[in-house]
């Protein structure tokens, strides 16, 4: 049964995932965190750091992730193969009609009425993750907002995105750099974050 619900779960992530890997976060996020509390959102963004790092497409690797988490090996397999399905059977009959009608103005207006929703779909997985690294989670509160900061989070957040922004840095590096940093700052605290 868990297998099928991973396939599933998956299914509908790599259907609806329109946009990308960015895209997807959220619908991965539906999907493992609220609808079936297989992680939870700390171990979320733990998930989407580790996609991230290794080779291969955000959707794959967290499809594979949650299934080996929940099901081993049998589950990485269900999970890879629902996230990747409807990918190859959309592709397949898009490719069909894009070569038909490439020429066609209705296809161009289609394409282009997409961008927006792409935009809104990585910019609501980016403040996601955002809430959850510097307040920790919690809903926003705006009585006291600042008590619940996560100040080491929110700098290392400032640092990397200036670092990127300002010097253009390798962004393996950056991420490189925050993780000794939170390292170093977890080792110094005595093992807690301040």
């Amino acid at each position: 049964m868990i297998y099928l619900q991973l396939f599933l779960s998956f299914i509908q992530v790599g259907l609806f995932s329109v946009g990308g890997g960015y895209a997807a976060i959220p619908l991965i996020q539906n999907q493992v965190v609220e609808s079936h509390s297989w992680l939870t959102m700390s171990e979320f963004t733990d998930l989407v750091t580790i996609a991230e790092m290794t080779p291969g497409p955000i959707t794959i690797n967290s499809a594979t992730f949650v299934g080996i988490r929940i099901a081993g090996i049998s589950g990485a397999v269900a999970a890879t193969f629902g996230a990747i399905f409807p990918a190859c059977i959309l592709v397949t009959l898009l490719a069909y009609i894009y070569r038909k009608y490439q020429g066609a103005e209705t296809v161009s207006s289609v394409l282009a009425s997409l961008r927006p929703v792409v935009v809104a779909l990585i910019a609501a997985a980016g403040l996601s993750m955002l809430q959850t690294v510097v307040l920790g989670g919690d809903a926003i509160s705006l009585s006291s907002i600042f008590s619940q900061i996560q100040w080491i989070g929110a700098v290392l957040f400032i640092a990397a995105f200036f670092a990127l922004r300002r010097f253009k840095l390798n962004p393996i590096l950056v991420m490189c750099l925050c993780g000794a940093a939170s390292l170093v700052i977890y080792a110094i605290s005595g093992g807690t974050m301040l």
